[in-house]
């Protein structure tokens, strides 16, 4: 059987127009990429299946566990979050503190090409060749594989779902899950052109492809780079959850380690990394916990039978100090990337990860993204949400979501970058809602008019400009030749 005839791809292109997905031309403009997802039926499917799957169980799981608990088991979580955030210079200067008695050297990165320069100069003084990487959300924002890649160091991504992606030349479109929008068939075409292996669509056979080959890697590695889920203040602890035990490989088997992580990862004491626990992997996959939890205080010990002879750890500001002098935005710090709002947030299962235009997707991103890399640049962000709350709901440290998205909202149209035109038509509306006369002209002047654009069926299926976006994706009802107003004065005397 060839490729082909059984290969209908659900992802989408790396590229287009030369226009790269993680780092598009600024400013960025979502419509496009929402029109073309929106399109794609084999994607939206696989996206909505795997992200209800989660939801539901996500949902399930915490019921079963901690049944009227749950509620305040987030707020514990939210509360020792922001705690920290507020108090962030010390805590940070308490880690770095514990760290280094520990034998750890740590880094301060103010910006993403700031952390990549240091890890090069890590890797190039040690004279590292070859580097095996484990799933990073910080490293994807700080685009560090290129930086290694071109001062000559083989570098690979080993959780499998970013070594697919990395083989196909592709980029994550999930927080947790980064092949989301890719299935089976994608896999086995990339490990046939890529790998030389046989094409075979068997899940277990894929995973012994990639497994053969990653173990190699393994072995010959002299560089291992993480990332980090927490760290923890009092002990100087790197925290690592992961279900593939890849990460456990990455940060034992070579001998220098550099783990990039966030400083708002920041959590007190190991008494407060407990909590966390409890709600990452429910949050995630709807599992207890992860699979695997690495704990690292430090570089190998002389009775250590394994483990690295360094450990760096750099801490990566990249936007993150701006967003943390914003008390009103501040709140944002507090996500441990679970990706349950992307799960549950009904607007992402529609336009999937890609539309983003940014390493971060879903409610999160559309808030974060913004206040990383500018809301000038990424003023349509704030706008992909319904404003359901689902996201709200499902976040395991209450981080208000649709609240914070109306305030970046009130934000682009104060400073001019959107809503003027909405602006313009709800002026009118209330205006035409202060006075009875003015509520009676506007009914008689626009019910005409919205009649004239229905279809046969009574439907506006394709309104005029700047009200187009509206009826792109839905039908308006035309209102009725007569007014509730106009029937009730008609017959109110015979009820």
């Amino acid at each position: 059987m060839t490729t082909t005839e059984h290969h209908t791809s659900a992802s989408v292109s790396l590229t287009r127009e030369g226009e790269s997905i993680l780092f598009p031309s600024l400013p960025y403009h979502m419509h496009d990429r929402n029109r073309r997802a929106v399109h794609n039926d084999k994607l939206i499917a696989a996206v909505e299946v795997a992200t209800l799957a989660k939801d539901v169980g996500r949902k399930k799981i915490f019921a079963d566990t901690f049944g009227p608990r749950y509620d305040s088991l987030r707020t514990l979580a939210g509360q020792i979050k922001q705690h920290t955030l507020d108090h962030l210079d010390h805590y940070l200067e308490q880690f770095i503190d514990r760290a280094e008695a520990n034998g750890v050297r740590v880094h301060f990165a103010a910006d993403a090409r700031e952390a990549n320069a240091i890890c090069v100069e890590i890797a190039q003084h040690e004279k590292c060749t070859a580097c095996v990487k484990s799933k990073s959300m910080v490293t994807e924002e700080t685009h560090l594989l290129p930086a290694l890649e071109a001062v000559g160091i083989e570098t690979l991504e080993t959780d499998l779902g970013e070594f697919i992606l990395q083989i196909d030349h592709d980029v994550p479109s999930h927080i947790v899950t980064p092949m989301i929008h890719k299935d089976r068939y994608d896999t086995a075409a990339a490990f046939q052109r890529e790998l030389g292996a046989p094409y075979t669509t068997d899940p277990q056979q894929l995973t012994r492809i990639a497994r053969e080959y990653l173990r190699d890697k393994y072995r010959k590695a002299d560089l291992g780079i993480s990332g980090g889920n927490f760290l923890v203040a009092d002990s100087g602890s790197l925290v690592i959850c992961t279900n593939e035990g890849n990460a456990t490989f990455c940060v034992t088997a070579p001998r220098v380690h550099i783990a990039f992580v966030g400083i708002e990862k920041l959590i007190p004491s190991a008494e407060h990394l407990a909590v966390f626990l409890k709600l990452l992997a429910r949050s995630s996959t709807a599992q207890p916990m992860t699979i695997y939890t690495d704990i690292i205080s430090g570089p190998k010990r002389p009775a250590d039978s394994d483990g690295p002879e360094q450990v760096h750890i750099i801490l990566v500001d990249n936007g993150r100090t701006k967003i943390l002098a914003d008390e009103k935005m501040r709140e944002t710090l507090r996500c441990i990337r679970c990706g349950a709002c992307l799960n549950a947030c009904p607007v992402y299962r529609k336009v999937t990860g890609h539309s983003y235009g940014a390493v971060y997707s879903g409610p999160i991103g559309a808030l974060i993204t913004p206040m990383f890399r500018g809301l000038r640049n990424y003023k349509d962000l704030p706008y992909a949400s319904s404003l359901c709350g689902a996201c709200g709901e499902a976040c395991p440290v209450k981080i208000d979501i649709p609240r914070l998205l109306i305030e970046l909202r009130s934000r682009a149209v104060k400073t001019g970058l959107a809503g003027r035109v909405e602006k313009l038509a709800f002026d009118a509306y209330s205006a035409s809602l202060k006075h009875a006369w003015t509520y009676r002209l506007a009914n008689a002047l626009s019910g005409p008019v919205l009649r004239a654009m229905a279809d046969h069926d009574g439907y506006i299926s394709k309104a005029p400009p700047p009200f187009g976006g509206w009826t792109d994706e839905r039908d308006l009802p035309a209102p009725a030749e007569q007014s509730f107003r106009g029937w009730w004065k008609q017959n109110r005397r015979n009820l």
